[in-house]
């Protein structure tokens, strides 16, 4: 769940930006739960009491799969997110990217581009280090 100063606003945004679709709204402006992807899902609620958005604080980054990172980074970027990371691929096979929304909030959109050994990058599995 991610909290936001005004619902209505943010799931407009999300919407145009990230392409997400609502799903659920509960009451006016309370919660909505938007779908993201085929099978993914976000829950947008309203700010109150100890439920703030991050305020400029690095309290998260949100990952989500997509099949074009390059065009997931333009069009949240035609729509105003703050960019933190152009697309990138990654030694460990990902195409990466990193925005800000309107609340603050991080969202990384990556996509596997490459399979790659963890060996081969200096990851480790199970009972590594």
């Amino acid at each position: 769940m991610l909290v936001y100063p005004d619902v209505r606003a943010a799931v407009d945004w999300l919407a145009d930006a990230f392409g997400f679709v609502e799903r659920v709204r509960v009451g006016v402006d309370h919660r909505s739960q938007l779908q993201v992807g085929d099978d993914g899902a976000v829950i947008v609620a309203d700010a109150s009491g100890e439920r703030q958005p991050p305020d400029g604080a690095v309290t998260h980054e949100i990952k989500v799969r997509v099949a074009d990172v390059d065009a997931a980074f333009e069009r949240a970027r035609a729509y105003g997110a703050q960019v933190l990371e152009a697309p990138v691929d990654r030694e460990y096979g990902e195409r990466e990217c990193t925005v800000v929304d309107l609340a603050g909030h991080r969202w990384q959109f990556t996509r596997t581009i490459r399979d790659v050994a963890p060996a081969e990058w200096g990851g480790g599995g199970p009972g590594w280090g």
